[in-house]
């Protein structure tokens, strides 16, 4: 290796969660989200999980062990990209009907993102590339249980729209304004 030498992230390799009830994490990223456990050690309490355990040994490591608080803010998000819009779609429905609590169900212009949190209140998020370009922040209430190709042509219509401005719902910007107002009165993270 020459001086010059510039390091280079090739990918995020993955995600380690601490959780306070492992059973009840673990049930709802394999049953739920269907990911495959592909090792574990119960004596130190971790599981690593993959959605690609052939090519992935772990995207997702769940440990026991959460000491902060349950309404503790640690993380902003963890998202699973889909390689299609009917997976995400499908991910919504299993969500719906299994009372999953979701946050929000959005075009990012170049994605399609259902944000939902797991059991411990962790944000996840499940998405599809587009392929269209847009600026971010993009963020564009849709309903996915409109005609796929008519809620494509929509996302399609709003990025020639907005795809080189960016977009942002009003109620969002709301919504995180007042969430990041209170972390700073209030010391939490955002």
């Amino acid at each position: 290796m020459t001086n010059d030498f510039t390091p280079a992230i090739a990918e995020l390799g993955h995600v380690g969660i601490r959780c306070f009830d492992i059973a009840r994490q673990l049930e709802f990223y394999t049953g739920t989200l269907g990911l495959t456990v592909t090792d574990h050690d119960e004596k130190l309490g971790v599981w690593f999980l993959s959605a690609r355990p052939d090519t992935e040994h772990h995207e997702v490591l769940l440990a026991a062990g959460r000491t902060a608080a349950a309404d503790a803010q640690l993380i902003q998000q963890v998202s699973f990209r889909c390689a299609s819009l009917e997976s995400v779609i499908g991910f919504f429905r299993r969500f719906r009907d299994q009372g999953v609590r979701l946050d929000m169900v959005v075009s990012h212009g170049n994605a399609v993102g259902v944000y939902f949190y797991d059991p411990e209140g962790n944000r996840c998020e499940v998405y599809w590339q587009t392929g269209f370009e847009a600026r971010q922040p993009f963020i564009e209430h849709i309903d996915l249980d409109t005609d796929l190709d008519q809620l494509l042509e929509r996302i399609r219509a709003s990025v020639d729209r907005y795809g080189s401005t960016g977009f942002t719902e009003p109620s969002y910007v709301e919504w995180t304004t007042n969430h990041n107002v209170k972390a700073i009165n209030t010391g939490e993270s955002a």
